[in-house]
């Protein structure tokens, strides 16, 4: 799986990166892989923007060439922040010369030339990264995590509004310069692909570059959004509101606190919706330069050989919406569908060397999957699915999309882990166990098409746990790390750490050391037989007091 973006831990050598163009937006380009130890080169052409750039970092050699920065073995990735119309240019002569790259929005203005890039970084092994620097915001991936723990329940709706009285651009239009980051962060709140995109807008000022957008995305599940940007605006907005049917949430990038929470709810009086309103609450979000964590990511990418988080295939996804859009905007607002990545040019992500993967098995290509991971036999894992190092995915079973596998986990065989379920590190579940994640399942009211009746809920399974053969894990609990759920057993509530569980309904019968051997405990204190580890009850807690050596 990807590093984690937000890491602040600095490795003690960086690979050296060369930034291609220092103006506007690169300024902080380099700025942030300078403060990262990474910067080496900054390449210009504009003698004023090298002057004031060699006056705050004297130690970094400047060039106007991009051929001295290709030829230079010592520099090992390259950020590219110039003009959208040469990143595809920029891009391949980088990666022909065998440096790692990392371009700025869009990967490309065509969807071969995006193609052609991802394929040329695959066959090198070389990283391919786009800079949707959303991605990497911390309130975004706060916001994520409310979605899929279920805090706003089904979601309904997503607006977003990018607007500014700003540089106007010539080379390309409002919806190729504003809308990348909120398609790209809308994708990742919703796991999906939209169906079909509409899309209008107005040029004012040049004749052939549209300076405002509205765009509308409908996906399957339902959920429609809209995209408002514009560079004609009397004030700067930055927002992204998620209706849900239980809480909306807001995402001002423009204000101090980031996200906010309104408990807004409809209710029904003689028939009619009253809408009742409630006052906002703050997210508390820790909040790290995004761009740092963005650049961060990189360097972390480069050393360790990962893939990043928005890699190729995330900037060409992105990018088949953008060229879905400009063709509505093309045709006076006509719907356009819009295929399967798959489907585009049948370019398929290659088998990696190191992830096995069975013939009969299917995996969908935007599943993350981590390295020594393996998925036997009529086994399907589903897009965005997320799945670490080293895990076993055993004969017959079924990962969800918006299920989540930590390292070492195993599965064993006849097994449905479904979305929302989370599995942590090293947890075993064996065969035909049942996880659900539908507290009133009922067959003729689906919770996409009548979400009243109640919605989907989430499970966790912490670190270590084991869960024998045949249990059933009623939805909405935590099982503890280290627990042990007996063969056959029905969990219908949370099970401490270290706990062994069994019978229909689950009850404690015991307590087991985290190497897996039965706890006899005296005076509230015990000691493994086998690996020493020391406890202790606390309030009905056990609580491991000391490691083995």
């Amino acid at each position: 799986m990807p590093s984690n973006p937000q890491s602040e831990i600095r490795n003690p050598k960086c690979p050296n990166i060369a930034v291609i163009g220092a103006g506007a937006w690169g300024k902080n380009l380099v700025r942030n892989f300078y403060e990262l130890n990474a910067l080496r080169t900054v390449c210009d052409t504009r003698r004023e923007t090298v002057k004031a750039h060699r006056e705050k970092y004297p130690d970094i050699n400047f060039t106007s060439s991009y051929e001295v920065v290709l030829g230079d073995s010592d520099i090992d990735g390259v950020v590219i922040a110039a003009p959208a119309e040469t990143h595809y240019k920029l891009a391949r002569e980088a990666l022909s010369a065998g440096k790692n790259v990392y371009v700025e929005k869009p990967l490309a203005l065509k969807l071969e030339e995006a193609r052609e890039l991802i394929a040329m970084a695959e066959k090198s092994k070389l990283i391919l990264m786009v800079g949707h620097i959303l991605r990497y915001h911390p309130a975004v991936n706060k916001l994520k995590e409310l979605i899929d723990t279920g805090e706003l329940g089904k979601i309904q709706y997503i607006y977003s509004n990018r607007l500014n009285m700003g540089k106007i651009r010539t080379e390309e239009n409002i919806l190729w310069s504003f809308a990348p980051h909120d398609i790209s962060v809308i994708l990742f709140l919703l796991d999906e692909q939209p169906e079909a995109i509409t899309a209008t807008g107005g040029n004012y000022l040049q004749k052939d570059i549209t300076d405002v957008t509205l765009t509308s995305m409908d996906f399957p599940g339902g959920v429609r959004c809209h995209i408002f940007v514009s560079w004609l605006h009397p004030f700067k907005e930055q927002k992204l509101v998620v209706v849900g049917d239980k809480k909306m949430a807001v995402f001002d990038d423009l204000t101090e606190e980031k996200l906010f929470l309104y408990p807004h709810r409809v209710e029904w009086q003689n028939r009619i919706p009253v809408a009742c309103k409630a006052e906002a609450k703050i997210v508390p979000v820790q909040m790290v330069e995004p761009l740092k964590l963005e650049c961060r990511h990189f360097i972390d990418c480069i050393q360790n050989q990962e893939t990043p988080i928005t890699d190729g295939y995330e900037g060409l996804q992105v990018l088949e919406i953008l060229t879905a859009a400009q063709s509505s905007i093309n045709n006076d607002g006509i719907r356009v569908s819009v295929g399967q990545l798959n489907k585009l040019d049948k370019l398929e992500r290659p088998e990696k060397p190191d992830i096995f993967v069975h013939p009969t098995a299917f995996v969908e290509e935007s599943a993350k999957i981590g390295k020594g991971t393996k998925v036997w036999h009529n086994s399907q894992v589903q897009s965005c699915a997320q799945i670490g190092k080293n895990c076993v995915i055993g004969h017959n079973c079924f990962v969800g999309s918006r299920a989540k596998l930590g390292n070492g986990v195993k599965l064993e065989c006849n097994i449905d882990v479904w979305d929302l379920v989370t599995l942590e590190d090293y947890v075993f579940v064996g065969p035909s166990a049942v996880f659900t994640n539908d507290i009133n399942p009922r067959a003729k009211y689906p919770k996409k098409k009548y979400p009243q009746y109640g919605k989907w809920v989430p499970t966790l399974v912490k670190e270590g746990a084991s869960i024998g053969a045949n249990a059933t894990i009623v939805c909405g609990i935590t099982i503890g790390r280290c627990a042990m759920i007996g063969a056959g057993a029905v969990v219908t509530k949370d099970v401490p750490d270290y706990a062994i569980v069994t019978g229909i309904p689950a009850k404690l019968a015991g307590w087991i050391c985290e190497c897996g051997i039965k706890l006899l405990f005296k005076n509230n204190k015990a000691k493994c037989p086998k690996c020493s580890r020391q406890y202790t009850i606390k309030n009905d807690r056990v609580i491991q007091t000391k490691q083995t050596k």
